[in-house]
């Protein structure tokens, strides 16, 4: 089995779940086990400001920060956070993905991210998405994703609303060509 740690799940127009219609899914662990993502592209219409105020009244925020918008990274636990970012050790719960990306979970860098202390790049998600052993290969399998390497463009430099065409157009697909049954024959 091919790992999938690093790729981006872009959602086919033929998606039937609500939810995941039209989004981009970071995978961050894909074993025997199952996976485990984050949507990168559904905000949850809360700011950086409002969460870390939340979190630590006392932290500081600037102006230029505030407005951040905060994601739903997927349906289970959306009391959760995590963080999405350009590599910068320190924190008390991190993963690192990539030589470039990190996932952290600790409330720790939550003050950090309206100052300069923050990650250069960052995204903010509560909640992420979940599959069972073998769920996600055969939701693959049904064409429900397209998949392509995840890369930091996509990940921190694309805006919110163009993560999904651009994530598709990597694939070489003109998006207003794709038909609802793409991937069937």
């Amino acid at each position: 089995m091919q790992s999938l740690q690093n790729y981006l799940l872009i959602a086919s127009p033929s998606m039937e779940d609500p939810y995941f219609a039209r989004t981009v899914t970071y995978i961050c662990e894909h074993n025997e086990h199952g996976a485990m993502g984050l949507v990168i592209n559904q905000p949850v219409g809360m700011k950086l400001k409002e969460l870390v105020a939340q979190v630590d009244d006392k932290a500081e925020v600037i102006d230029e920060k505030a407005q951040n918008i905060i994601l739903a990274g997927g349906p289970v636990s959306q009391d959760r956070g995590f963080i999405l970012h350009t590599t910068q050790p320190g924190w008390a719960s991190s993963l690192t993905m990539t030589p470039e990306v990190m996932v952290t979970t600790s409330k720790d860098i939550i003050s950090s991210l309206g100052n300069k202390d923050a990650p250069e790049k960052s995204l903010i998600m509560l909640g992420y998405a979940g599959w069972t052993a073998g769920q996600l290969e055969e939701e693959i399998q049904t064409s429900s994703w397209l998949m392509v390497e995840a890369d930091t463009e996509i990940l921190f430099d694309t805006p919110i609303h163009k993560k999904w065409e651009t994530a598709v157009q990597r694939l070489g697909i003109d998006v207003w060509q794709l038909g609802p049954d793409i991937g069937h024959a």
